[in-house]
């Protein structure tokens, strides 16, 4: 005979496990579907999105790039690039989704912002199938487009940079303007306040750093959205190397127009950046005078292009207007297919777009004043001479001021 104490144990563990087990069987029960395929699935091959419009927009270009932000023959083109990447074999049950209608899902999902759930009235898939399309479709995009369009920087990509920034801004030795963009996203589970920023919303971080053609020539996506401009790019892979002089950046040159002594090649950015030897920002608004406002006027000027490049993106892909409701690691991946495929189409389509007239509807980050060294001061100073010489003034500069 057991002991009474472990009678009833044993009787308590037995009532556990049947009340389990029924409990899990209605869930079952409430699970079981209604339906294999629901009728409005089922109809996605002749009422769907991709059999019905789609071959009525490629009738009429412009109201097929107003639809899928580009026009058909680059369409065409990025098909070709990651179709393969994107296939998914037929079974003996179903036709599986074409690469064509995968890549329209992710393109619409990227230009619209719509939500998965309007997605899936309007191509009659399933909420989970293009949740899974989107995902996929974004790893592909990034992945066999990354090495043409965003390469790795050489000493000959920074010289044709600095030769463009130069041609169009009369800025010289300017190898890219760099500034970062809160991404709004719905708050993630169980973050505490980490992607809470100073604009009191949730966001992840994009810094990029852009040429003259509003092209992003580096990135680095997902930083937490309370993290300032300064530490967000100090910590990224790219600005340490800026800060550590490893970017690969061509030896000193003169500047244009002048035998003076060889000076760097630089980046230039806000008042929220620390300088650097190949780093500039303005001058403080305080005491400025007639040379160092033209510093900062010549230098807004070519900045300028980071800002039209961010406003150009948030332009085509209007899913950044607003919170995206996925998880950050999903996030990213959007961002990133939304990046390469802004340089692609702008390669394919360069931007008709006065940058003047571009803004952006991200918000920017907080600004942080950081001092340099002395060292590092007059070598903006060097810039700012430069700018009043013969060889580097600009007729209208003094007018502007």
């Amino acid at each position: 005979m057991f002991p009474t104490y472990l009678s009833y144990s044993f009787d308590v563990l037995l009532w556990r496990s049947q009340a389990r087990r029924i409990r899990d069987a209605e869930r079952r029960r409430q699970r079981r579907r209604r339906y294999w395929i629901h009728p409005i699935t089922a109809s996605r091959m002749t009422h769907g999105v991709h059999s019905t419009l789609y071959v009525e927009l490629r009738q009429h270009p412009d109201k097929f790039a107003s639809y899928l932000r580009m026009s058909v023959s680059t369409f065409d083109d990025l098909l070709a690039r990651i179709s393969e990447r994107i296939r998914r074999q037929d079974t003996h049950l179903r036709r599986s989704i074409s690469p064509e209608e995968r890549l329209i899902v992710t393109l619409r999902f990227l230009a619209s912002g719509e939500s998965f759930s309007s997605l899936h009235f309007q191509f009659r898939l399933g909420i989970s199938t293009i949740s899974g399309i989107v995902r996929s479709t974004c790893d592909a995009l990034w992945d066999c487009l990354v090495e043409e369009f965003i390469p790795q920087p050489s000493t000959e990509l920074w010289l044709q940079i600095a030769a463009k920034y130069h041609e169009v801004t009369q800025f010289p030795n300017c190898v890219g303007a760099i500034d970062g963009k809160h991404i709004r996203i719905q708050k993630p589970a169980h973050t505490g306040s980490e992607y809470f920023n100073y604009k009191k919303f949730f966001s992840t971080i994009l810094m990029a750093i852009a040429d003259a053609q509003y092209r992003f020539v580096a990135v680095d996506i997902g930083s937490y959205g309370r993290t300032n401009d300064s530490r967000v790019f100090k910590n990224s892979v790219m600005g340490r190397r800026i800060y550590s002089g490893e970017m690969g950046l061509p030896e000193p040159r003169a500047f244009p127009g002048t035998d003076e002594p060889p000076m760097p090649f630089v980046f230039i950015g806000d008042e929220a950046f620390q300088m650097c030897g190949n780093l500039l920002k303005p001058y403080s608004s305080r005491g400025l005078d007639q040379r160092k406002r033209i510093f900062n006027y010549r230098l807004s000027g070519a900045r300028r292009y980071v800002e039209c490049a961010f406003g150009i993106f948030a332009g085509k892909w209007r899913i950044f207007n607003r919170p995206i409701q996925l998880h950050p690691d999903v996030v990213d991946q959007v961002v990133k297919a939304a990046v390469v495929l802004h340089n692609f189409i702008l390669t394919k389509e360069p931007s008709p777009s006065d940058p003047e007239e571009v803004e952006s509807a991200l918000p920017g980050i907080e600004q942080i004043s950081r001092r340099a060294t002395q060292v590092i001061m007059r070598l903006r100073d060097d810039f700012s001479q430069y700018f009043l010489t013969e060889a580097g003034m600009v007729s209208w500069q003094d007018r502007m001021m």
